[in-house]
């Protein structure tokens, strides 16, 4: 028998976490479930490894991530029977990088962006309370926020006018440009959907192995234009409706849920009513 096999891809800021507060306390009972049911939770967010870590410890995960909108996931050592091929090794991670390193987007943005640098602040150029005091983050949380390894978040100044042509003459130059929950991400060509499908097929390397050829079937949750690579590439997408914009729109139109309640307490709605046998079976 094919047995379906569900791997949860979600986004964190207005998503699984609130988008004032950063608590996930309305989903912890759902995550509670799809850690009995074995389903994993991966996370795919715009933070770095140092807030990840953190987070993935507060929530109780075991499972991979995956950083900095999709410029790599990190795989807990001996989560698959074999490291992957092109991972290296980091710490306690297998690690796949689809991006050139934070330096490169400083130096672009700084040799190429110049007659924009009125008009926007860069994360590697704030001070650690001035982000706290943009984000709502502690001064400890700024501190991991900024130590970024592939791309340039920015907090944007000026006018809509003034940021579409940024974003023309960045793309013109070999750079990525996505539109994050507060910030404007500068980096290279890659995004959360790459890195989804990336991470799925080393998944379906391993179910096929372990578990009689087990087909896959990813949902992604996000709330957030960062997020649409992800929703599109999923078989299942959910978008989570955020307090501050409305939702992005999606190319795809089968498989799409949008709901009702605002971040967590939608991811946890969404979740159940998607897995609600998977769930109460365990």
């Amino acid at each position: 028998m094919n047995k379906v096999k569900h791997i949860i891809y979600s986004d964190l800021d207005g998503t699984l976490l609130d988008h004032y507060t950063y608590q996930a306390s309305a989903a912890m009972n759902v995550l509670k479930q799809l850690e009995k049911a074995e389903i994993p939770v991966i996370l795919n967010t715009s933070k770095t490894f140092d807030e990840l870590e953190i987070i993935h410890r507060e929530l109780k995960l075991t499972t991979p991530f995956i950083i900095e909108n999709g410029a790599a996931v990190y795989i807990p050592i001996g989560t698959f029977a074999k490291q992957p091929a092109d991972t290296v090794i980091k710490g306690n991670y297998w690690v796949k990088s689809f991006c050139l390193p934070v330096q490169h987007w400083l130096d672009l943005l700084s040799k190429q962006a110049g007659k924009f640098s009125k008009h926007y602040q860069g994360f590697s150029s704030l001070s650690d309370s001035t982000l706290s005091e943009l984000t709502g983050l502690t001064i400890t949380e700024a501190k991991r926020a900024k130590k970024r390894q592939y791309g340039e978040p920015i907090q944007w100044l000026g006018n809509d006018s003034s940021k579409k042509e940024f974003v023309e003459h960045m793309l013109n130059q070999g750079a990525n440009v996505v539109q994050g929950g507060r910030f404007l991400h500068v980096g290279d060509s890659c995004d959360k959907g790459q890195a989804l499908l990336w991470l799925t097929k080393q998944y379906q390397e391993h179910y096929r192995t372990y578990f009689n050829r087990a087909s896959v079937c990813t949902i992604a949750l996000g709330d957030g234009e960062n997020d649409i690579a992800m929703l599109e590439a999923a078989n299942i997408a959910v978008q989570v409706k955020s307090p501050v914009h409305e939702f992005p729109t999606l190319h795809r139109q089968q498989r799409v849920t949008k709901t009702q309640l605002l971040g967590p307490e939608g991811w946890a709605e969404a979740i159940q009513k998607l897995l609600a046998k998977q769930l109460l079976s365990h």
